[in-house]
């Protein structure tokens, strides 16, 4: 080795030199993406084994870690695996028993409502058929089912009977083309036809074009039909396009719009009203009545009820305190029985009247100075040649007190008559004038 590199010692060191420089090179040249071409030939020279070594070590950490230090680990994988999905389908049983309970209740509170006569089916089966929507149902002739009854659910109706069998039916669905029923709207009272079309949405046709009918509109069997009774619901509007002659009207059928499982099959219809528009769903806030101004508020009565806060509220008042003093209960007695009488209301609250009391005489045991009950009536006019001291038909009494000119407590004496017929009585009659004196 030493004689080859003293034998080829020029061109080692040449070499060498090339080599340096050609470091030197590609550390100051850098590729397109401004990177040094060294970095570059290091990184793709050393990676490969960096991935060989993070291999080895991976591997060895998961055998140490899978084989040696959790043994059992895999098994018990397994095992809960297997469990969960045992859980799932449990789940997913008692979900469908829970479900048909609710819908076995649900029929079985409908057939206590309706005054139709019914007889519960379970569905069995789906017809064949390309755009054919029927299915099978497990009752059939023998049950007393018959070609063109009704099938309802309480949601709305389902479809007719076209074909019984002995233990089975053939029922053909609300959705299928060759369906119709007469429907009629529960606001606008419009009649027409409702027809499916092999979709979800049905349609009702024969609608006229100045008839208003609103989206959300539910509308009713019509019982037109002959083979749904009136009454019960058909579906809920979900579009309404205005046309010549007759509206495009698009209905959504409830009877089947969560599936059809457990239905009932109408032995008997019964018509029924169609129930009035319900209510909306928001609560109204009524504020408590005023309370009554102490400036204006009459004395209560005892024994009578306050007044309401509502004139409609007072009304009623009057007439239970009118019917309680007559001796009347209101709800109660048949035809024929004689009312209370209203012609002689009070308001409620209001003091009554106090009663007249008759006229009571003057107490003469009274104490001076206070006045008596009652004003004593005037003195009637003696007659000419009558004494003016008292009248002829009355007993002689005490001559009265004189009455000073000034003051004096008009209350306390009896009544006089006036000074001017006392004068022309006395010169008529030749006596003196009550009181000793006349009045000039």
């Amino acid at each position: 080795m030493e004689s080859f590199l003293t034998r080829y010692r020029n061109i080692t060191v040449l070499l060498l030199v090339i080599a340096a420089q050609l470091v030197l090179l590609s550390v100051q040249v850098k590729n397109d993406r401004d990177v040094p071409r060294i970095r570059v030939w290091t990184v793709t020279a050393v990676m490969p084994l960096a991935h060989l070594v993070e291999w080895v070590r991976g591997g060895t950490t998961g055998v140490i870690r899978n084989y040696i230090l959790l043994r059992a680990a895999d098994t018990e994988n397994r095992k809960l695996k297997d469990e969960v999905g045992k859980l799932r389908i449990e789940n997913t049983f008692l979900k469908n028993e829970l479900s048909t309970a609710d819908r076995a209740k649900a029929l079985q509170i409908f057939q206590a409502n309706t005054p139709s006569k019914t007889l519960a089916a379970n569905v069995v089966g789906i017809a064949a058929g390309l755009n054919s929507k029927a299915v099978y149902v497990n009752r059939g002739s023998i049950a007393g089912v018959q070609r063109g009854m009704a099938v309802v659910t309480p949601d709305g109706i389902v479809g007719k009977v076209i074909t019984a069998f002995p233990t089975t039916s053939l029922v053909l669905l609300v959705t299928d083309p060759e369906f119709a029923a007469g429907v009629i709207a529960q606001k606008s009272q419009a009649r027409g036809t409702l027809k499916g079309q092999g979709t979800p949405m049905c349609k009702v046709d024969y609608i006229p074009a100045d008839e208003k009918v609103e989206v959300g509109e539910t509308f009713y069997t019509s019982g037109d039909d002959r083979i749904f009774p009136r009454g019960f619901v058909a579906g809920v509007v979900r579009s309404v396009r205005p046309g010549s002659p007759f509206q495009e009207i698009l209905v959504e059928p409830t009877g089947v719009q969560h599936g059809v499982e457990d239905v009932l099959i109408l032995i008997q219809g019964v018509h029924q009203d169609i129930p009035d528009a319900p209510p909306a769903n928001q609560p109204v806030y009524i504020a408590p009545p005023p309370p009554a101004s102490t400036s204006t508020a009459a004395a209560p009565v005892p024994g009578a009820a306050a007044p309401a806060g509502t004139e409609a509220d007072r009304l009623r008042t009057q007439y239970k305190v009118a019917g309680d003093a007559q001796g009347h209960v209101f709800g109660e007695g048949g035809p024929g029985t004689k009312p209370p009488d209203f012609t002689k209301l009070g308001m409620p609250g209001q003091p009554a009247a106090p009663p007249k009391q008759p006229p009571a005489a003057a107490n003469p045991a009274a104490p001076a100075g206070t006045a008596p009950n009652t004003v004593a009536p005037p003195r009637p006019l003696p007659k000419t040649g009558e004494p003016t001291g008292a009248p002829a038909h009355a007993p002689a009494a005490a001559p009265p007190k004189p009455q000073a000119k000034t003051g004096g407590d008009a209350t306390a004496a009896p009544a006089v008559r006036p000074p001017d017929v006392v004068r022309r009585t006395n010169q008529t009659a030749g006596a003196p004038p009550a009181g000793g004196r006349i009045e000039r």
